[in-house]
């Protein structure tokens, strides 16, 4: 969602429990932190290979079927599909959105779970899109560009909850496509795939801070949605399994 350049966020987002890297493959861009203990030398390249074979697999498709690039609607699949194409479709689907909306949450996510093999906590970050899975509380805050609560809010994750998707969608920071004007609109899910894609239409329904009810009534009908919070101007709203805190 926002460039590497302007990820300062990045360098306050793990505690001393962790250590972190950087994997960066075209347009993916990966923060991941794990357990210190479960990290060795050779794993960056590692993940950064996992990374290139799931675009490959994606790229390949759309090299097959343009339109999936640019569907902004709901997508009827054509034919067999790899296993990231069917997570995206399924996701976006389910949003009522396009399934490149899913694409960041579905890397992250199998990313997260291939590093879950090794590591009892991960945290994959990728464009303003995490996956996590922890096993002691973490905040994740939330940053809304020029609205007067960008990083004065976070989002407390307990264990628990874990895994959980917790995917940020804007109209004003960074180039991801918008149909709406917030400020954010993220999306918690057990999904990080249904949160991406959820949180993009989220922040389709906003305009201005008149339509915050009906994002959130939206967000409530939602099947496998567990959470959302959109911030409009100096307007938040909020529903689900979510408790707000400061950063």
């Amino acid at each position: 969602m926002v460039n590497s350049a302007s990820r300062s966020y990045r360098r306050v987002a793990t505690g001393a429990r962790f250590i972190s890297f950087t994997v960066t493959v075209k347009e993916t861009d990966l923060f991941i932190a794990i357990d210190k203990e479960a990290y060795y030398s050779s794993l960056p390249a590692e993940v950064e290979r996992l990374v290139w074979r799931r675009r490959r697999e994606i790229e390949a498709y759309i090299g097959r079927h343009p339109g999936f690039k640019t569907a902004g609607r709901p997508y009827l699949l054509e034919g067999p599909a790899p296993e990231p194409v069917l997570a995206m479709v399924r996701a976006g689907n389910r949003a009522g959105v396009g399934p490149m909306a899913a694409v960041a949450g579905v890397l992250a996510e199998l990313v997260g779970n291939s590093l879950l093999q090794i590591s009892p906590e991960v945290i994959v970050e990728n464009g303003g899109d995490i996956f996590l899975k922890i096993v002691e509380p973490v905040k994740v805050g939330i940053f809304a560009g020029k609205s007067p609560l960008s990083k004065k809010v976070a989002i407390l994750v307990e264990p628990g909850e874990t895994p959980l998707g917790v995917c940020t969608s804007s109209a004003t920071v960074g180039p991801a496509l918008s149909l709406g004007r917030a400020d954010a609109a993220v999306a918690l899910s057990s999904s990080a795939a249904l949160a991406d894609a959820a949180a993009t239409a989220l922040a389709n329904r906003v305009q201005d801070c008149t339509d915050l009810e009906e994002a959130i009534a939206f967000a409530r009908c939602l099947e496998g949605l567990l959470g959302a919070v959109i911030i409009c101007d100096d307007r938040l709203a909020a529903w689900g399994a979510v408790e707000l805190c400061r950063p």
